[in-house]
């Protein structure tokens, strides 16, 4: 057995991908995109129908030429996000404009736009994951839009704060990022050698699933931004882990048996006392590695945003 096929058994395979070839080669359960993915896609000869189908939607709204880049930006996301669902038998993750990460109002505009744009391609919105950065602004976008049964996926998680704060708003899933958490951490004090078992990426996820399943809460982990297959391998078990195709290759072509490293544990307590939106900045203040990955995050994919605003813009 390869140690895809191994993982498997105790955690659902999501990929990090909108490269749709990879996806059907890997057979995944769902999959999740961000704008550099998006970005990525759109430059390739195989989506171009795809592309020139979003254009075509926007002229046809109408509105000044920003106002119809938007709407092709918006179309050509979830156009992507309905080709990868005839591949898998899940979700697909499409995410809100990285701008509005501190605009409330905007996420959940843009994120009933996007239902809206899959529903009218006959996806029910049960199969879609609406991506939003895990900023106080992000979390209580989600924590609207979960009541309206649209299921939410937090990005860009790198605090135990943004992940007490998720869970308590009844947010769906998390995202935290395991290797973006490594990288920083590496930079200035490296694991030489590595241990898997000291990685900070890697116990920050742990710390965060017991602590969900200590307290019951249903929120769902999803382990993200991996550099190395040890740290997947380290989080078998943890609810969801999303893969790149690079990794998913190596995890395909190396054989040997997978261990469980995650398991809830049966002791059980009440939930505590929900954080305030002051308790929330200030706990991921303290946390020096959350705050600059965070915004260093939300400010890539804005770039990536803007670079395929410039792409789409060339096509009017």
């Amino acid at each position: 057995m390869n140690q895809l096929e191994g993982l498997k058994k105790f955690s659902t395979v999501v990929a990090d991908s909108g490269d749709i070839e990879s996806i059907r080669h890997y057979k995944p359960q769902d999959a999740t995109t961000n704008p550099s993915l998006i970005l990525k896609a759109a430059r390739l000869k195989i989506y171009q129908a795809l592309l020139e189908d979003a254009l075509v939607y926007a002229r046809k709204e109408g509105g000044t030429q920003a106002t119809q880049i938007l709407n092709a930006i918006d179309k050509l996301a979830v156009n992507i996000g309905v080709e990868i669902l005839k591949s898998v038998p899940g979700r697909v993750s499409t995410e809100v404009d990285a701008r509005f990460s501190f605009d409330r109002r905007m996420c959940i505009v843009q994120a009933r736009k996007l239902v809206s744009l899959y529903q009218e391609q006959g996806i029910n919105k049960s199969r879609i994951l609406i991506k939003l950065a895990a900023t106080w602004e992000g979390i209580k976008a989600a924590e609207e839009l979960e009541k309206e049964g649209i299921h939410c996926n937090l990005t860009l998680l790198f605090s135990f704060a943004q992940a007490r704060a998720c869970a308590e708003a009844g947010v769906y899933l998390i995202s935290p990022f395991v290797g973006r958490i490594y990288d920083w951490h590496h930079q200035r004090a490296p694991l030489d050698p590595y241990v898997v078992d000291k990685d900070p990426g890697v116990l920050s996820v742990r710390r965060i699933y017991t602590y969900y399943k200590h307290h019951s809460y249903k929120t769902v982990i999803m382990g993200a931004s991996f550099r190395k297959v040890e740290q997947i391998l380290a989080l078998a078990g943890c609810d969801l882990l999303t893969i790149s195709p690079a990794l998913l290759k190596e995890l395909h072509t190396q054989q040997g048996s997978v261990q469980r490293k995650l398991s809830p544990s049966a002791e059980r307590s009440d939930d505590p006392v929900g954080l305030s939106e002051e308790e929330f900045r200030w706990q991921h203040n303290e946390d020096a590695m959350a705050v600059e990955k965070l915004a260093e995050g939300i400010r890539q994919f804005a770039f990536d945003q803007e670079r395929l605003n410039d792409l789409l813009a060339a096509k009017f």
